[in-house]
């Protein structure tokens, strides 16, 4: 088996479900490689797999704050909450 063709076709089956696995397969299999220039022909695929995970890593929504999603809270320097003015 060669590795970089697993993490290749890794990267283009992966799902929302199965990315934490896939990414961690891939990952195993990017340790077996054994010269930089190897590593970075599976770099691209890391980096995608990556990407994947963050873009689809969704949370629930907290109502109970009553901030819409995405709003960010200031805070001063302390992280303490800013007055507003």
């Amino acid at each position: 088996m060669d590795p970089i063709a697993e993490i290749k076709r890794l990267y283009y089956a992966t799902t929302r479900t199965t990315i934490d696995r896939d990414l961690a397969q891939a990952i195993g299999l990017l340790k077996t490689l054994e010269t930089e220039e190897t590593r970075e022909r599976a770099a691209v695929y890391m980096d995608g797999l990556s990407q994947m995970r963050s873009e689809w890593d969704v949370r629930p929504e907290s109502g109970a704050t009553g901030r819409t999603a995405g709003a960010a809270k200031k805070t001063g320097a302390r992280g303490t909450p800013k007055k507003a003015r």
